[in-house]
């Protein structure tokens, strides 16, 4: 008989797992929403909401051995999970993909596709009657967001507040200074060193004013609250003796695991393993679970299987628009060819609709 493996949450991290893994166990997906969200495009949609649909891609032909299920799991245990409408599916191992939710229109609430694009629509709506938006929030959501309206809607006045004193403090300083400059030489007015300190609203964007700590009060035809993510961990503080870390992240041991239950595994954004909420982190979590289910599939006890080692300064890719952007490589920065040429022009669109099955 063959093992089984659960993976609960269809993200990035979950989906990709799940079609490594098809061929090796029987693999169970579980996600609530009826369709993949491709965060990367979603920022986008909002300044161009006809890449939206390609952005939301139906999750039916995405496993060709696997099963996929529609559901919301309400309770794990070391022999599987039991899902919201009382029904079971028995594991031998679990992987917890549950990732992290952001604002409307960037993520939906709750797995609701549906609610996340009427967001889209109205959101867009506003944004093409606005004449002034603030941006609150200079990590790379924010970054990237005055970047796509600075270039679709350059008659825009835009403000980006950023509580650092540069943009993408922890990568090299070359990074953050071009990524300034082509903001600022688009428009783009950016306020460092500052926090919003009465948002009406955290979850989705608003007219009104927000009180920055430095003094200064911004009105604005639409303010986005873009505060960073915070992990869905709701399903893994049920387990025993986790410990949650900031943002919501749920620790875990070197091998990923963040319970007392020894065949229960946590990644991606809602596990805190030394690895920033990025989906550049998936690319190497995936194949580290990849090859070590494998290996315990086989019979390897887990000690002689080597702890996962996170990033020590992960890549990172920052396009402010299809055409314009800069990068993070590891071994060197690049500017706008580069970043366009990976990320800016398709945003991995066709990459992700392909590994989905989509005709």
């Amino acid at each position: 008989m063959s093992k089984r493996i659960v993976i609960v949450g269809g993200g990035n991290l979950g989906s990709e797992l799940a079609r490594s893994l098809e061929t090796e166990a029987e693999v169970t997906l579980i996600e609530q929403a009826e369709r993949y969200v491709h965060a990367p495009a979603m920022i986008r949609a909002v300044v161009d909401p006809k890449i939206l649909d390609k952005a939301l891609i139906p999750y039916e032909n995405l496993l060709s051995r696997g099963k996929f299920v529609r559901g919301q799991v309400t309770e794990v245990d070391a022999s599987g999970v039991t899902l919201a409408d009382g029904s079971r599916v028995d594991a031998d191992y679990i992987v917890l993909a549950t990732g992290s939710s952001n604002s409307l229109p960037f993520k939906p609430t709750s797995g609701d596709v549906e609610a996340l694009k009427r967001a889209n629509h109205e959101v867009h709506e506003k944004l093409l009657d606005a004449k002034t938006i603030a941006i609150v929030g200079g990590g790379a959501v924010g970054i990237e967001l005055a970047g796509e309206l600075a270039h679709a809607m350059p008659e825009k006045e835009i403000v980006l507040v950023s509580d650092k004193a540069t943009l993408m403090p922890g990568k090299p300083a070359n990074l953050g200074r071009s990524l300034e400059a082509k903001l600022k030489s688009a428009g783009v007015e950016i306020i460092f060193g500052a926090r919003g300190e009465n948002l009406e609203n955290s979850s989705e964007p608003y007219a009104g004013t927000v009180r920055l700590t430095n003094g200064r009060v911004i009105t604005a035809d639409l303010i986005f609250p873009v505060i960073g993510s915070r992990a869905n961990s709701a399903l893994l503080t049920t387990l025993p003796d986790v410990e949650v870390t900031s943002n919501g992240r749920v620790a875990s041991d070197g091998w990923m695991r963040p319970s007392s239950l020894e065949n229960v595994f946590a990644a991606g954004d809602v596990a805190d393993n030394g690895d920033a909420m990025t989906i550049v982190a998936v690319s190497r979590q995936v194949p580290w679970l990849t090859k070590t289910l494998k290996a315990l599939l086989s019979g390897k006890p887990l000690k002689d299987i080597k702890p996962y080692v996170p990033w020590k300064s992960a890549p990172i890719l920052l396009p402010l628009g299809p055409v314009k952007g800069n990068s993070f490589l590891v071994l060197f920065t690049a500017g706008n060819w580069i970043t366009r040429k990976i990320k800016g022009t398709d945003l991995f669109l066709t990459k992700y609709n392909k590994a989905f099955g989509r005709k």
